[in-house]
């Protein structure tokens, strides 16, 4: 079995690797850290890259764990991209950062951390960065 966390390159992005791992060598299971880039993108700032990787590699190698990371795109909806991974890979735990945001922003744009929390078949653990 193994644990997914989806990553991106913020401080939300890296409380969610950080309680990946934690649960990762807690469980002595692979950690899965996904990144999805929109399809035909010509920028995504949700993208991580060779830099944001470096340091991850050097986080999730400090910690001792296996892992693997994840590159993917997704063309329409990057809960259904996560979720298949998920599903595919037979993960035991779902890992997400949660942002603060305002209701207004709630109700225009919707939430992919809302979705993976309702749609998902297996268990989730939601973590939010630290306030300071």
């Amino acid at each position: 079995m193994s644990i997914i966390v989806g990553y991106v390159p913020t401080p939300v992005g890296k409380a969610a690797l950080d309680a990946a791992i934690a649960e990762s060598k807690l469980r002595n299971e692979e950690l899965l850290i996904v990144n999805s880039s929109r399809e035909g993108a010509l920028v995504d700032k949700n993208t991580a890259s060779s830099d944001d990787w470096k340091e991850v590699e050097a986080v999730v190698s400090a910690a001792g764990i296996d892992s693997q990371i994840i590159e993917s795109t997704y063309r329409d909806d990057l809960t259904e991209e996560f979720l298949r991974i998920a599903t595919e890979r037979k993960v035991s735990l779902i890992v997400i950062g949660l942002r603060q945001r305002t209701q207004v922003g709630k109700f225009i744009m919707g939430s992919h951390a809302q979705r993976i929390l309702l749609q998902a078949d297996r268990p989730v653990l939601a973590v939010k960065a630290n306030a300071h």
